[in-house]
């Protein structure tokens, strides 16, 4: 079966558009799934149900890539989601990103946004433990809440330097870090920030 997602960023903001060019590709109304959400908010609850309910041989349709991923790593993160439940993707004004095309072009282009993705990861963890050295050098650790090893102290950091940039999602940041989301939350408060006021960066 073939699903169309389509979403706009706050209650204002017409889908007609979008649900148009899902009809004119022959997807049927009732599998066309919508969100009404920022770009920079994590959870979507209708496309988690349509993540829930998508199996192996069905495709999901998106009218812009920007409609679906928040950054490159967000839209690896969902290939490769999809591509472990045997579905394909396929963005209607994007034809260069279409799974269901399984000529050597198209794979160039989703490996050629993986490895995009991969960069922007490095680019990030090496700018992170960067600030993490100059703050060691600056002896800003060793001022760290009392309670917590000198290793948790340092993701701790770590885990304000992420928030600062505000690039990867919290499932990301704990995935990185080897946490839960319980303690990311907690070494937020041990730096004083509230991990609720995460500053995204719309893309």
């Amino acid at each position: 079966m073939v699903f169309g997602y389509a979403r706009v960023s706050t209650t204002d903001q017409n889908l007609d558009l979008q649900i148009d060019a899902f009809l004119k590709e022959g997807i049927k109304e009732k599998n066309i799934y919508t969100d009404k959400v920022s770009s920079t908010k994590e959870e979507r609850k209708n496309l988690g149900q349509l993540m829930d309910f998508v199996r192996e041989g069905d495709t999901i349709v998106v009218w812009k890539l920007d409609r679906l991923a928040r950054s490159l790593i967000h839209f690896t993160n969902f290939i490769n989601q999809l591509n472990g439940k045997g579905v394909k993707f396929k963005s209607i004004t994007e034809p260069f990103l279409d799974t269901t095309d399984t000529s050597s072009h198209s794979k160039f282009i989703v490996n050629m946004f993986a490895a995009l993705a991969q960069l922007e990861r490095d680019i990030i963890i090496e700018r992170t433990k960067a600030g993490l050295e100059s703050a060691k050098r600056r002896g800003k650790i060793l001022g760290a809440p009392k309670g917590i090893s000198k290793i948790n102290q340092q993701k701790a950091v770590l885990c304000e330097q992420y928030f600062n940039d505000g690039v990867l999602t919290v499932t990301e940041i704990c995935e990185q870090l080897g946490i839960s989301r319980a303690t990311y939350y907690k070494y937020l408060r041990y730096r004083g920030l509230n991990g609720e006021l995460r500053p995204y960066k719309s893309k």
